[in-house]
């Protein structure tokens, strides 16, 4: 029972300070779950301020919206949905917000001439500004692995990697 109650409290301590460090990160920009910004959900108050037990409350409601078999524990399987779920949420705010500044016409469709409508500094010239260090006109598999810093991973052309 003891042992049940510490991993209680240490997941509801690692999702209130999750929740928490994404109000930090929260730059006014894409709207959560019930079309209100994440600091607006944790301050329940609306006294401009979030306190501990806010934050503790949120992290509760969390935690009990992941427990989708209500056991009152997470299963690695609950983790994973509830992970999957956000970043559901996150990839469909990008494309929204994508639609919204790319969508010269208002039909919410993305033509071809639309996307590529940046002007000359448009996303492709900048994918090869930032890849081919050479300046040869072409990408290499060495200049691709050299941009995402010898990982294997990240993204092309998102500041992940050689500037």
């Amino acid at each position: 029972m003891k042992r049940t109650s510490l991993i209680a409290a240490a997941a509801i301590l690692a999702v209130a300070s999750s929740a928490v460090i994404a109000t930090a990160h929260d730059r006014g920009g894409p709207r959560g779950a019930g079309g209100e910004r994440l600091f607006e959900r944790l301050d329940t108050d609306g006294n401009g301020e979030i306190t501990r037990a806010e934050a503790e409350a949120a992290a509760a409601a969390r935690f009990a919206e992941a427990d989708t078999n209500g056991d009152g524990m997470l299963s690695a399987e609950e983790m994973a949905a509830a992970a999957e779920e956000r970043r559901a949420g996150r990839v469909a705010r990008g494309v929204e917000r994508m639609i919204e500044r790319l969508d010269a016409d208002g039909d919410g469709l993305i033509s071809l001439e639309e996307m590529t409508a940046e002007g000359p500094a448009d996303r492709l010239d900048r994918l090869f500004d930032r890849l081919d260090a050479d300046g040869d006109g072409t990408i290499t598999q060495a200049e691709a692995e050299e941009a995402r810093g010898g990982r294997g991973h990240g993204r092309w052309g998102r500041g992940h990697g050689k500037n």
